[in-house]
């Protein structure tokens, strides 16, 4: 849902859309728009249609509607808000084709609800925000909103507190076509969730985040009408996570499930999933209790393709064998070992010899040889993504390894490794398909060397924050770099300066092995969407 705050000006096609009733002007103030509706009256080309302000022709009055409202749909929400002030028709065409929503969810949103949905009566994904300081929503507008936006099928809410399991449930019972719920910081127990999976029978995802009202000793939720349809399951700080066993073995579909920081022993729960679930793709299990045995549990769901094992102390080279054992046909695989080497080159060699799909690796924390990573390389044929963090293993020989085998490699992650520039020449001499490398907090690269490999491979991205080296080994001369970083896209330096005390350093060194995994996280992000 994460779109940003839609405006929420509002007004009645003839007499319902045409028209802005007193009442609506102050919607604008409550929920964020960006002009004042006032000024809707004082534009020169409203009404008209045909000709524009300098009067010409307004040659989009030619377009159908439905060409108009595709053209809106490129447009951010800022935009469309400006574009529904130009005339009439664009206003109607806003209002009919807009179909997701963001409003300020504040006590006195109840009054506004029927113009708002009067004028935007197409949405069918809708968040409801509030601020912590605020007093937000009550049941009554949030039963209201059930009944003036029928064709509501994603709802999100954040911060809501003064919702009810009494108003959920009503609310399900209007929302028969909801395929997507999500709600975080409310305080909400498990009979509101249980009454979302009763009465929506189409449910697909539900993510519950940090729910005060699930405590220890709640009833059980259940998978309810949604047992078949429910795909994706994302619980995240729940204090008694045990209560969403039943729903987690109940869902047959389940395609992704996700479970972060929730307390309660998952070892029991993630056998009975394995058991049942033959179509579970992607897993990611964070900050949990789970030793070895619920690994092996889980890796009885011989289709998963995406296993995020992050933070979980118990868990070792045990229980990845069993995943190499069963998951032949990972794809993805990130692993924080959180620096308690439990987690090396014996579960990476099994990886390595079992799932030769692997497409992208991340290792955080995991002291992996060049025994282990020259098993990957040459064995997982397929791998495009690495990412290697926080590992006092990773030197210039495991990536000379990697240089030499990974042949299909084009994106490759390093951070807080006691590498040099020696590591990043052999990159020069292997990886032929490599276009982006990314150096963070390795203190023996310099930025020279990334002008040298730049030179040997002209194509190459390479992203530093190394500062210059005295002792220009390789590449020209710092005055000369200057120009040349500006044109190739070196980054500049950004680490503390050689006269910065020890303290300090070692201080922000620290700091980069907990930040990794949300570098890491960005980074590829921004490279799967072709940044």
């Amino acid at each position: 849902m994460g779109q940003s705050t839609s405006t929420s000006s509002c007004s009645l096609e003839l007499n319902r859309r045409d028209t802005l009733p007193p009442e609506c002007l102050a919607v604008e103030r409550d929920i964020g728009m960006d002009y004042p509706l006032e000024s809707v009256s004082a534009l020169p080309g409203l009404g008209k249609g045909s000709e524009n302000v300098d009067g010409g022709v307004d040659y989009t009055s030619y377009l159908p509607d439905e060409c108009l409202a595709n053209v809106f749909h490129f447009l951010g929400p800022g935009d469309r808000n400006r574009c529904s002030l130009v005339c009439r028709r664009w206003l109607r065409v806003d209002g009919e084709s807009r179909q997701r929503l963001s409003l300020n969810a504040l006590a006195n949103l109840l009054s506004f609800i029927p113009p708002i949905f009067a004028r935007f009566d197409s949405v069918s994904k809708l968040s409801l925000r509030c601020e912590r300081e605020s007093i937000s929503i009550n049941d009554d507008a949030l039963i209201l909103i059930s009944l003036k936006c029928p064709s509501l099928s994603r709802l999100k809410l954040r911060g809501c507190r003064e919702l009810t399991d009494l108003g959920i449930a009503a609310f399900s019972q209007h929302a028969k076509n909801l395929k997507k719920f999500s709600c975080g910081s409310c305080l909400l127990g498990a009979e509101a969730v249980n009454a979302v999976l009763d009465h929506c029978p189409g449910l697909e995802e539900i993510s519950v985040k940090r729910l005060k009202g699930i405590h220890d000793g709640a009833e059980l939720i259940g998978p309810g009408a949604a047992a078949k349809s429910l795909k994706s399951i994302c619980l995240k700080d729940i204090i008694s996570g045990q209560c969403f066993g039943p729903l987690i073995i109940g869902a047959k579909s389940l395609k992704t499930l996700k479970v972060i920081h929730c307390f309660g022993d998952w070892d029991s729960i993630l056998w009975s999933v394995g058991s049942s679930n033959t179509s579970l793709l992607e897993v990611h299990l964070e900050r949990i209790q789970l030793s070895d045995a619920g690994l092996a549990g889980i890796s009885h769901c011989k289709a998963i393709e995406n296993l995020h094992i992050v933070k979980i102390p118990e868990c070792s080279n045990v229980g990845l064998y069993s995943i190499a054992e069963n998951c032949r046909l990972l794809r993805k695989l990130y692993i924080d070992g959180w620096r308690i080497n439990r987690i090396g080159d014996e579960g990476l060699v099994a990886i390595a010899k079992q799932c030769p799909e692997i497409q992208e690796l991340v290792l955080i924390g995991v002291n992996a040889t060049d025994l282990s990573l020259s098993l990957v390389a040459s064995n997982c044929l397929k791998l495009e993504r690495l990412a290697l963090c926080g590992s006092d293993a990773i030197r210039d020989a495991e990536i000379a390894c990697i240089a030499k085998n990974c042949e299909a490699l084009k994106k490759l992650c390093i951070k807080g490794c006691p590498i040099t520039d020696v590591g990043i020449e052999a990159l020069a001499l292997g990886c032929p398909n490599l276009v982006k490398i990314k150096v963070r907090k390795c203190k023996g690269v310099s930025v020279q060397v990334a002008e040298w490999l730049r030179q040997q491979k002209s194509s190459l991205v390479f992203n530093i924050d190394a500062e210059p080296k005295d002792d220009t080994r390789v590449g020209p001369s710092a005055e000369e770099l200057a120009p040349m970083s500006q044109q190739q896209q070196v980054t500049a330096p950004d680490v503390p300066s050689r006269s910065s005390n020890d303290r300090s350093v070692m201080s922000w060194a620290k700091m980069g092995i907990f930040a990794s995994r949300k570098f890491v996280a960005c980074t590829f992000r921004r490279w799967s969407n072709g940044g």
